[in-house]
């Protein structure tokens, strides 16, 4: 079984710094893309940013300049780190990662986090 754990949410004031975490473990023989959504209260998941295996970035246009993914392949990783926070990037957080896998059967899988909560408030 493979699985995201996340880690690293919190409160945090206005033009203040969080770096989430996220560890993917379980039988993996492979991750390609990973990523981070977030889905505010009332609101649908979005995209937030995103990271291929070779390092490939991707922002959403709301965290752009603010916010940096990257990841560490030799520990099944990816972090996600934001700067001068706003109350509007208050949401729960998800790990997302394409993850290949070999036991029993070779299958691509698209595993979630179980969200890790950002409170942006003075």
């Amino acid at each position: 079984q493979v699985q995201l754990v996340e880690s690293g949410g919190g409160v945090v004031q206005p033009g203040g710094s969080l770096r989430l975490s996220c560890a993917a473990s379980g039988s993996i023989f492979n991750i390609n893309a990973m990523g981070w959504y977030r889905q505010a209260p009332g609101k649908e998941r979005e995209l937030v940013a995103t990271i291929t295996s070779d390092g490939s970035t991707n922002y959403a246009d709301s965290v752009k300049g603010r916010s940096t993914i990257s990841r560490d392949n030799a520990k099944n990783m990816v972090y996600l780190q934001m700067n001068s926070l706003k109350p509007e990037d208050t949401a729960a957080y998800y790990c997302n990662a394409y993850i290949v896998v070999v036991t029993p059967s070779y299958r691509h899988l698209t595993v979630w986090g179980q969200g890790n909560l950002v409170t942006v408030s003075s």
